[in-house]
């Protein structure tokens, strides 16, 4: 794969992984709908740079791994297509009839502390990153640079969906929360998945 294909590749399935509704997603829409833009956006800052830490604690741990071992490199590779696999499974035949609810915090709070530890403290997202971002790498590239390339790719796609369920809260909320949405783009992000299981099994180093 070249390096336009990979990101353009990488972008399109980021830009997926983004807009399917979650809990980042649930974060965001109730903090702009019950603290306000402001907070929204704290939120969203915070989300980010969770991922931004994620992103630096792969590049360097998955390095390592690859530099030292063909036999890590290969354990890492199934370990990551099985990881997709049974995520795509579950999103296939299991998907969800509503985002994730949020309970209501403190006004108080910092919402760019609770978006950042929304992320760091969710081991599903290291692991994701890492079955997921050495796909989109191509062969003979830096490693560590990519991987902070392809990390600020999703970030920018981040902040963009951010930014337009802040600015129109109410009928995205709306039009978010419907089951046959919900269901349809779980369906969609499964069949994707499924797919990159399968390159990443078959795979070479």
């Amino acid at each position: 794969m070249s390096v336009i294909d990979s990101l353009i590749a990488f972008t399109f399935a980021a830009t997926l992984l983004t807009l399917t509704p979650g809990l980042d997603t649930a974060l965001i829409l109730r903090t702009a709908a019950v603290e306000g833009r402001s907070q929204a956006f704290k939120a969203a800052f915070g989300i980010n740079t969770g991922c931004l830490i994620w992103g630096a604690a792969v590049a360097f741990g998955l390095g390592a791994l690859v530099a030292v071992s063909e036999l890590a490199y290969a354990i890492l590779k199934y370990c990551g297509a099985a990881y997709l696999c049974w995520l795509g499974l579950n999103m296939l035949f299991r998907p969800r009839t509503a985002v994730f609810s949020v309970a209501d915090e403190d006004k108080k709070q910092n919402w760019f502390i609770r978006g950042m530890l929304g992320n760091v403290l969710n081991p599903k997202m290291g692991i994701f990153y890492v079955s997921f971002l050495p796909q989109f790498i191509p062969h003979g590239q830096p490693l560590i640079i990519w991987t902070f390339g392809l990390v600020m790719i999703h970030v920018v796609l981040g902040t963009v969906w951010s930014t337009t369920l802040i600015a129109a809260t109410r009928p995205l909320s709306s039009f978010l929360r419907k089951e046959a949405v919900i269901r349809w783009m779980d369906r969609t992000t499964g069949v994707v998945f499924l797919l990159f299981a399968t390159r990443l099994a078959l795979s070479k180093r």
